[in-house]
Formats: structure tokens, sequence, C-alpha cells
């Protein structure tokens, strides 16, 4: 049999995702049958009085529907918990570590986290045409599936298989779309991602970012000045900017903090006037392109005639200048005779700081050299990254939009300086912020014909060290990283400074695993021995100490909405250990279930020792005498207690 994420997966659609967002938003316009009421939308649409394109432009690239399709799929991995991390030194933190593939992580937390996070950080691949980008993602459907998913043709499908291994637009594309949809349903209404990008993908991001989020959610794109000399070897240009993409889930409600004043910002005040209401800063009067009604003449104290520069107007009506020239606001310079200038006083400025410019500064946020530097010395003098980020860089971007308990993420974890970057700002303002990273055990090794273990070509140093993989390096970089905060900061650091995270591996069941799944027939009382253990972190071949029992719990408290650090109490049912969340959801793992433990289960709900509202069973662990005798029991009872099969 298919497990119950295969079943959906095949049902799903280029447009699924689209579709069930649009039926969360405006569930009045589905029928009882699920179906979408076109007229009657395009009723609202003109009751509203809203203007229909009947053209506009998109982006379409080879696999876009099959990115969109991607984005609508369920996970077909697991969640394996690192029991060693997480009940050791990780065990009172709140902060999360992922490793895996980041598509089935975005997945995974797709319940537990919707809506929930403030800002996301990514370095994504750039796809410079080298080897630092190529198409990772396998299609897992064979042709004629594929063809009946999409309505293709051979040659379709060709061109689709054609990306695979590839380093083309279209494959990076349809790489990163799945990946965006699915964060924007992370992040809160308020919410903002930042996207690192250079040139090469920079126009093709901007579209496919407009498409997700929508352009009215475009809050800007950051030119980070990254390079601090010139390349000379360099044929034409020597490129010294990156870039940063800016999006909001909801742009009406989003509002930056502004960056921390400075006694350089704040110097730029001053009162030569002696003006009572305090300290203030003349701005530029003119702006362009012109406006032709505000093109008028300008009589100055000492009796001088001016206008505006040619092509530019002033950026008053007269009537509003007449007003701020009878109220002080207008500054024609100390002898009366400059062109005029709007004053801004201090004391009328956003409370919370100063309004970011789009060019950020090397000297202000750090730059390549100094950050490959940074981490160089936090590591021991090895280098394992080529082009890692500034802490400064990403500490501005969550300066800008978080507050002290925000949630920040980054999917591409690298060498975890968004991590760094967090506790650095928890350490600066007291904070609470809590960061979830993703990265993938991208491996520092393959093995040859031999078996002999050989570094690939940018891991060598790495492999050297013991790392196998760059998950390893993230984590321990996040782990030098706090040794160093509370070494620099003794005396300062607060008691709750939270330097540790928990740590959970998503994993793909082995093929022995999944082809005894789908041997198994819930119509028998045949059961799939083991299938449990099957999920333990030692079957599946990773670190952990993890059981079974505990992988495919974490797996089912994230698919029901709780977060990783929820309460699980364990309950005795004559003999069998069950696990009780928030004392309303119980879960039965394990096998060996029999009739005593449906007796004493039904005892504790009949005497209301215990309240559910429901039972939700691992099927591959319960015969079918014994599962039917569980339902019909929970039946009987007078309470709303709902049986849950899950395979």
């Amino acid at each position: 049999m298919e497990t119950d994420n295969q079943r959906f997966n095949a049902t799903v659609q280029p447009n699924s995702a689209f579709l069930a967002e649009l039926k969360e938003k405006l569930p009045e316009f589905f029928t009882r049958e699920n179906s979408f009421d076109l007229e009657k939308f395009q009723a609202a649409l003109k009751e509203k009085n809203v203007s229909e394109l009947s053209e506009g432009y998109q982006l379409n690239f080879i696999g876009k529907d099959y990115a969109r399709r991607q984005a609508g799929e369920m996970p077909t991995t697991v969640i394996v918990p690192d029991e060693d991390q997480n009940n050791g030194a990780g065990k009172n933190s709140q902060n999360l570590f992922f490793t895996g593939d980041n598509l089935e992580v975005l997945r995974h937390l797709q319940n537990n986290y919707q809506n929930k996070i403030d800002v996301i950080y990514i370095d994504p691949p750039y796809n410079t045409g080298s080897d630092d980008f190529t198409y990772p993602d396998s299609f897992e459907y064979p042709d004629d599936k594929l063809k009946e998913m999409f309505g293709m043709n051979d040659d379709q499908v060709a061109r689709l298989k054609s990306i695979q291994g590839k380093s083309s637009h279209s494959a990076w594309l349809t790489f990163m779309y799945p990946r965006l949809s699915l964060a924007k349903r992370l992040l809160k209404r308020t919410g903002v991602i930042f996207i690192s990008i250079d040139d090469n993908e920079d126009g093709n991001l901007k579209e496919i970012c407009d498409e997700i989020f929508g352009e009215s959610n475009f809050l800007g794109q950051v030119v980070w000045e990254r390079a601090y000399a010139p390349i000379n070897l360099k044929k034409n240009f020597s490129v010294s900017h990156d870039y940063m993409l800016v999006y909001g889930r909801d742009a009406n409600v989003i509002e930056t903090n502004g960056i921390s004043r400075t006694d350089e910002t704040d110097n730029r005040y001053q009162n030569p006037d002696n003006d009572p209401r305090g300290v203030w800063q003349s701005d530029n009067l003119s702006v362009g392109p012109a406006i032709q009604a505000n093109i008028y003449p300008i009589t100055t104290p000492s009796g001088r005639t001016v206008e505006p520069p040619a092509g530019r107007s002033w950026s008053l009506s007269q009537k509003a200048f007449r007003e701020r020239l009878q109220d002080n606001r207008i500054w024609f310079g100390q002898d009366g005779n400059g062109v005029p200038r709007m004053k801004r006083f201090r004391s009328e400025l956003r409370k919370t700081g100063v309004t970011p410019m789009t060019i950020w500064k090397y000297k202000e946020v750090g730059h390549s050299q100094s950050a490959t530097q940074e981490l160089q010395d936090l590591m021991g003098g090895k280098k394992y990254f080529a082009y890692p980020k500034p802490v400064k860089l990403i500490q501005r971007a969550i300066q800008l939009y978080s507050h002290s308990d925000s949630v920040i993420m980054d999917f591409f974890a690298g060498s975890a300086t968004t991590a760094e970057a967090v506790m650095q700002q928890n350490l600066e303002d007291g904070g609470h912020r809590k960061f979830i990273m993703v990265q993938l055990p991208e491996k520092t090794y393959h093995t040859n014909k031999d078996g002999k273990m050989v570094p690939t070509k940018g891991g060598r140093v790495a492999f050297e060290n013991g790392f196998h993989s760059i998950d390893e390096i993230s984590r321990e970089r996040i782990r030098r990283a706090a040794a160093k905060i509370k070494a620099d900061n003794e005396l300062t650091l607060p008691a709750d400074f939270d330097g540790n995270f928990k740590h959970y591996r998503v994993v793909k069941p082995s093929r022995m695993t999944l082809d005894r799944i789908e041997e198994f027939n819930p119509q028998t009382d045949e059961l799939v021995l083991d299938t449990v253990d099957s999920f333990s972190s030692q079957t599946l071949g990773v670190a952990g100490n993890a059981s079974g029992e505990q992988t495919v719990l974490a797996t089912w408290l994230a698919k029901d909405g709780y977060p990783f650090d929820v309460d699980v109490q364990k309950i005795d049912l004559a003999g069998y250990q069950g696990n009780l969340i928030e004392n309303n959801r119980l879960y039965l793992i394990r096998e060996d279930w029999s009739s005593k433990c449906t007796e004493k289960l039904l005892n504790l709900l009949g005497t209301h020792a215990l309240n559910l509202q429901a039972v939700v069973i691992f099927g591959y662990s319960f015969n079918l005498n014994d599962l039917r005798e569980l339902e019909n029991g929970l039946k009987q009872l007078d309470g709303n207690v709902s049986l849950i099969k899950r395979y």
C-alpha cells in the first residue's frame, strides 16, 4: 500500500497549493463540492470596482509547472530527533537546526510554523554557470506519470528532465520556486524575507518573487558593497556588489524599525537659528521629474529670486510652501541668500531609528574579505567556506524587521552566519530571538571505486579536520560563536542567553522499509513487524540515538501543528506506553497493543480520568481485530473521541 502522504501527492496538480491558499483566504467562493465559483468571484470584483487585466506579463521557464506542483506536495521523509543533542547541550534551547533537504524541511514546517516566522534570510546558490549550482532534485515520477500530471508529450517530458544536473536559468528557477512558495506561507503577515543574489539571477529572481509574494509586497532591493578594492585582473569590470531582494508578506502592515542612531547621525542635527523646537537638519526642496504646477519663483530674505533647477520642481505647492515659510520651516542659509531647504527636526523623526537606504556600505556591514577572515579565526585558522556573509550584514536585516521575541529562519544555512547574527543581536539589545537553521548534509568527500573516502574539490580542509558534511561545520560554528560571545561578555551576559539548539535530521526511509510498507494490507490482521524500529536513527543510518517511536512522534507532532518543545507525557495503558500531548491527544505508535490496553483506555475515558479529542495510531502496529475493538469501543463512549489511523 501507499503511505498517506504518497496517496496525497499522487493527486497534486500544479495549482493545488494555490487553490489551497485561495480557499483559506476566500472560502466563500468555494462550493460544498470544493469547486471554485468563478461567476460569483467575477461578480464580487465588479461590486468592489476592481480593475481587471486582460493581458499581463509573467516569467515562464522549463519546469515551472513541476515546481508549482512541488510546492503543493507533502513530505515523504521523517523527522529524526538527535536525542544526544536534544537531551544534552540543547535540552533547554528554543533554537532549531535541521539537517536535510530544505524543500522537505519547509514541507514539514507548514503546519507548526505557518504564519510564525518574522524574518527569513537566505543566501541560495548564485548559479554563476560554474559548479556552484546544478539542479539537485530528482524527478521521482516515471515518464508516463509526468505526461499524465502535466499533459505533456514525449518531447516536453524530455525537455523537463533535461534540466537535471544542469545549471541553466530554468534549472535554477525550478529549484527556487517551490522553496520560496513554501517560505512565504511560514512568514507572519508582518514578516519579511531577504534573499542574497548576484547579477546572474537577480532579474529572474525578481520576476518569480513578484509572482509568489506579489509585486505590491516588494519592499526594496539592497545593494551590498561586498568588496573594498578592485581586482585588476578582470577584463572589464571588477564587481564590487551583491544584492538583497526584500519582500514582505503584506507591505500594508509592515514598517521597518530603522537603523539604530549613532553619534555620527545625531551630530548632523544642529540649531543655527536657535529654533525653540530643537535641533534640525535641512533637506533639498527640489525634486525630479518636474511637476509643472510646482515650478514657481521664490524670493529669498536677501531679495534674490530663485527657481528649481532645470527638469525639477519644488516638492511643495505654493500654498504648502507659504505655510512652511510662515512656520519657520524653510532655511535659506545663514546669510538668507541660499537656495531654500526644508527643516527636519530630530524630535519629529521616528522614535525607533534612521530609515535605511538601499546601499549598504562595507564600512557599516562588513565585506567578503572580513567575513572570511572572521570565520577563519573562529574556526581555528581553517578556511572551510569561500564566500561567507558578514555577521553585521545579516544582523542589520534582523534589526530592521524583528522584535525581541522574533523567530529568524535561514534554510540555506551554509556556515550558519545567521545563527551567530541572531545571538549577537540578542546580546546587544537583550532580546530573546530564536533561530531556525536548515542545511543539506553535503558531503566533503566521495567514495572511489576501491571504497576509499576521497575529499571533494572544495572539501579537503574540512574532511582532513574531521568534518564529513557541511552541516557538521555549521553546527560547530554555532557552538564556537556562542562560546566566544560568552567568553567576551562573561560579566554582562544575561543568565537566559540561548547559545545552543535542538537538532533534527530529515531523512528518507530506506528502500527496504518502503518496500515492506507497500506490501502491507490494512484489511488483513497481518502486522508488518518491527516497522516502528525501521524509523530509528540506527536503522536509518544516522547519529542521534532516536528510537523509531521518537521519530514517528516527532514527524506527527509537526504535522499536527505542535512546537518541537511541546511536553510529551508517557501514559501507561496496561503495560503499553502511550504518548499524551496537552491532555487532549493520544499517540499510539508501538506494537503489542492488546484487548487489555483497549479496556484500560476506555476505562480512563469513561471515568473522565482522561479527556481526549483524538487518538492517533500508527496503523502498521495494529492488527485488524485489535483495531476494530478499539474503534468500536471509542464509538460507544458518550464523548466524541475521534480515531485517526495513519500509514
